[in-house]
């Protein structure tokens, strides 16, 4: 699609004033525009569904990362009723009941599979409370499958595509955690192990690595086959490769923990500096829709890391607009989107060159592509936009008090 410069782009915006860029509705209020098309967000609450009617807020729920189903959790007496959504109808399951108190943590990337812990924490960014055991919980629509005791301080992170193995990151020392690793347990018997190497061979005993930063986001491949997470800050940090080759751990900040979801393997792609100096919060991750390529942004230097999915390396780097604040970035394929602050910066994938550059008016929160790439939605504080995503223009605005994010089209 045609790119238009800096410069053409605030002309535009110009005519359409500056009152459509940072006006907002009274709370609950909303322009004479609709919603095209129901979106799943994250409000200061919970997950919810946001449609032409009030969204209803679930406070204890995941979602598929495909946005195409959640699993919601509550109290029912001293019990749990858990239930799943079809979050493009709005179709519920019948209610199961749970023998005591649980909450969802993570959901089979089919969407029928979720196991559920006592405590919800999230993979990415928080650490658990100190604990010796895990309590699990496996369950679909038809109610529980399997009930765990797991030894050691461990988070469900992801299941393996045939439901037999759960991925979870077990955090050491398992009383007060300050690092972990992933491993990935057995669902008929309950017994964790090391993951694989990239070439399928078995890790030793001693050589599995073990991370101590910040977990800033995952990525499903769309093939629903790989996990990307991306990971900042890790102080004298060195993988399983080094361990066993016996070199020390190269002077790396950040990387991206590539797990492979059927072989069970996983691999570290190493990102160059300045990624990982900066906060963590400024680093975002995006994956092109064929999944050949993945985009890794920092936005506090200004640099773009082109990975390749097959390769598993770093293609090349290339500067772009810097900024401050969260960062989030999308593609279509063609086009890389990247927020941070107040600003949405649109690259042409094919040299991350040039470009539009858009200013909302108030911190972004959340950015989200229309399945056919024409628009953009951009999340604020109080407000949920959507733009013109080759012109930048406007197109309409609806008030959301307390969205803090923007997950998924339903």
């Amino acid at each position: 699609m045609p790119m238009m410069s800096r410069r053409t782009l605030l002309a535009a915006l110009g005519a359409v004033g500056a009152a459509t860029l940072t006006g907002c509705e009274p709370a609950g209020g909303r322009t004479a525009a609709t919603l095209p098309e129901p979106l799943l967000v994250e409000l200061d609450g919970g997950l919810a569904v946001l449609r032409d009617t009030a969204p209803q807020v679930l406070p204890h729920a995941i979602a598929t990362a495909d946005a195409r189903f959640i699993h919601a959790t509550a109290p029912d007496g001293e019990n749990t009723a858990l239930w799943r959504i079809d979050v493009a109808t709005g179709a519920t399951s019948e209610r199961v009941r749970l023998p005591g108190r649980w909450v969802p943590q993570t959901v089979s990337t089919d969407g029928t599979q979720v196991a559920l812990t006592t405590e919800e924490v999230s993979v990415t960014t928080q650490r658990p409370a100190g604990r010796t055991e895990t309590p699990v919980l496996i369950a679909d629509a038809g109610g529980v499958r399997r009930r765990l005791l797991l030894p050691g301080n461990v988070v469900p992170e992801a299941f393996t595509p045939d439901h037999t193995g759960l991925y979870v990151l077990e955090w050491l020392p398992p009383h007060a955690p300050d690092r972990y690793r992933v491993r990935v347990v057995d669902l008929d018997s309950g017994v964790s192990g090391a993951l694989q190497t990239r070439l399928k061979e078995a890790i030793p005993a001693g050589a599995e690595e073990e991370m101590r930063g910040d977990g800033r986001q995952a990525v499903l491949a769309p093939n629903r086959q790989v996990l990307y997470t991306l990971y900042t800050h890790q102080p004298d940090h060195q993988h399983t490769r080094d361990r066993i080759s016996g070199r020390p751990g190269s002077d790396v900040h950040a990387f991206v923990h590539t797990l492979h979801l059927e072989q069970r393997w996983a691999y570290c792609v190493d990102l160059p500096g300045p990624f990982g100096h900066g906060p963590a919060e400024g680093h975002a991750m995006a994956i092109t829709p064929d999944g050949t390529r993945l985009l890794v942004v920092d936005v506090n230097s200004g640099i773009v890391a082109d990975i390749s999915t097959e390769e598993l390396t770093v293609r090349r780097t290339v500067a772009i607009s810097s900024g401050a604040g969260s960062a989030y970035a999308v593609t279509d394929g063609d086009r890389l989107f990247v927020a941070a602050g107040a600003s949405v910066v649109v690259c042409a994938l094919a040299d991350l060159g040039g470009g539009v550059e858009l200013t909302t008016g108030e911190r972004i929160t959340g950015l989200l592509l229309s399945r056919d790439g024409s628009r953009f939605y951009v999340a604020g504080p109080t407000a949920l936009s959507w733009h013109d995503s080759t012109s930048g223009r406007e197109l309409g605005r609806l008030a959301v008090p307390g969205l803090t994010g923007v997950r998924g089209l339903a």
